[in-house]
């Protein structure tokens, strides 16, 4: 199904339908007290040391490979696995049994995780340049209100209403179901960032040439593919052609990765972009691990089987906060190339300090409300991040650098992770796990503390030569 460039309301609403129903999942903020429960009877080990690992290994290793697909295949057809890998993982949780099976689960889990980088850019390839802002700003807020409307409606059904959690579950395949039916309806992208710049069919592929990120060009249309099919007789076998069309498809691969790289020096050369880089990295590693192991650690504190639990409420509150809040900070006027290291060394201690409260206090509020000050700092920090690095990035350059950012970051999780967490490292109690991001968030305040210090005092000493050198 194709449409026109010109029109983007109706790609824009099927993804945002498919967006909503893809994250509306009332079960997840149960997901721990759920395979603790009666209904998997897992203990602590297996689902902390042995499961929840799977899903950082599985996330790391299918990320990049992803990536490519992703925009050789155009979009659609990931969004449509995306949708599938999550059917996949909700009837699992419905039916599967022991350790092993509910392992193949978070796999499919990490797979539906990493081709979210096709949700959020198969809009681009649909829309006008000029239309970018607005369509993100739609696509996201329809993720941010299905995961909202999921968490109040599963603390509503289970706090009120009584329900199980495997009823809850029952609920969030169903939702998955229809964001699966509804990706099928997503017209097909004419063109794509990087292997298809104009497609029309499959007769017709472009590969790119190079060019740096600061000439804010996209990647050029090469001829590489229609030269060589040009050379090809009309009367030749088939079979010739065949093996003319799948050289042109190898050259416009190594084209694409001769480009990534060069694109990627070019950008990481820049010591404002490596900064906000560097932090995101680092920060986003420390960031997956609370958020996954925090309904470890509620249950630890307040176990589901002694006492109500509120973890729908509270992923509710953290995400419409943190949603109001990145609206806020769009106001916000900052020099955040004179002091935006120190700021990250600032909110990053106070994260530090948020998750270590988390692990002493044995009160499960004030684990809560630790939680959301710690989600909604995040959001926060990510976001204006996400604005340095994209301020002078094109679209093409930005993919690349979110890409690697996130690639790092999982790198290092699964590090902390094979370490810290896995049952064939340390193996460590939830606790001290804690104890360990706590000391990880303090680290990276103390990397951006020195860091800013010597940026700034840098500065004023050029401000203050700046006068003599103009009079000399």
């Amino acid at each position: 199904m194709l449409v026109p460039r010109g029109s983007w309301l109706f790609p824009t609403c099927v993804l945002c339908t498919y967006g909503f129903f893809a994250n509306l999942r009332p079960s997840e903020p149960f997901l721990t007290p759920y395979l603790l429960g009666p209904d998997k009877n897992l203990s602590e080990r297996q689902v902390f040391n042995e499961i929840y690992p799977v899903w950082t290994y599985s996330y790391l290793v299918l990320l990049f490979p992803v990536f490519l697909a992703t925009d050789y295949l155009c979009y659609k057809p990931v969004i449509i696995v995306q949708a599938l890998s999550l059917i996949i993982t909700w009837f699992m949780l419905l039916y599967a049994q022991g350790t092993l099976a509910v392992q193949f689960l978070e796999f499919f889990y990490g797979m539906s995780t990493a081709t979210e980088v096709a949700y959020y850019s198969y809009i681009y390839s649909m829309v006008d340049p000029d239309m970018y802002q607005k369509v993100t700003s739609y696509c996201r807020t329809a993720t941010l209100t299905g995961f909202t409307v999921g968490s109040v409606t599963g603390q509503v059904l289970v706090s009120v209403a009584n329900w199980s959690l495997f009823s809850l579950n029952i609920i969030s395949l169903i939702s998955v179901s229809v964001a699966f039916a509804a990706s099928w309806f997503l017209p097909m992208p004419m063109k794509s960032l990087f292997f298809h710049q104009n497609l029309n069919g499959r007769d017709k592929m472009s590969a790119d040439l190079e060019k740096d990120c600061s000439n804010n060009g996209g990647l050029a249309q090469a001829a590489a593919l229609e030269e060589i099919e040009a050379q090809i007789p009309l009367n030749n076998e088939k079979h010739k052609a065949d093996t003319q069309y799948s050289k042109a498809k190898s050259l416009a691969l190594n084209n694409v990765l001769r480009t990534l790289w060069k694109d990627f020096l070019h950008c990481y050369s820049s010591r404002t972009l490596l900064c906000w880089s560097v932090w995101w990295a680092l920060s986003t590693c420390g960031y997956f691990q609370v958020i996954n192991y925090s309904q470890g650690l509620w249950e630890k504190v307040a176990p589901s089987s002694h006492s109500d639990i509120y973890n729908g409420s509270v992923e509710a509150v953290s995400t419409l906060l943190g949603a109001v809040t990145v609206f806020v900070i769009g106001y916000i006027k900052i020099s955040w190339s004179t002091w935006g290291e120190l700021l990250l060394a600032l909110f990053s201690l106070v994260i530090a300090i948020t998750v270590y409260i988390m692990d002493i206090i044995g009160n499960i509020w004030v684990c809560y409300a630790m939680y959301v000050l710690f989600r909604t700092i995040y959001v926060i920090l990510i976001t204006i991040a996400t604005f340095q690095i994209a301020a002078n990035l094109n679209m093409e350059c930005y993919a690349l650098v979110f890409g690697v950012n996130t690639f790092i970051a999982l790198a290092l999780q699964t590090l902390m992770t094979v370490i810290v967490v896995d049952a064939s490292g340390l193996g460590l109690d939830i606790f001290t796990q804690f104890k360990i991001y706590a000391g990880y968030f303090a680290i990276i305040s103390f990397i951006f503390l020195v860091s800013g210090l010597f940026h700034v005092v840098k500065n004023c000493q050029r401000k203050r030569g700046t006068p003599e050198s103009v009079e000399t």
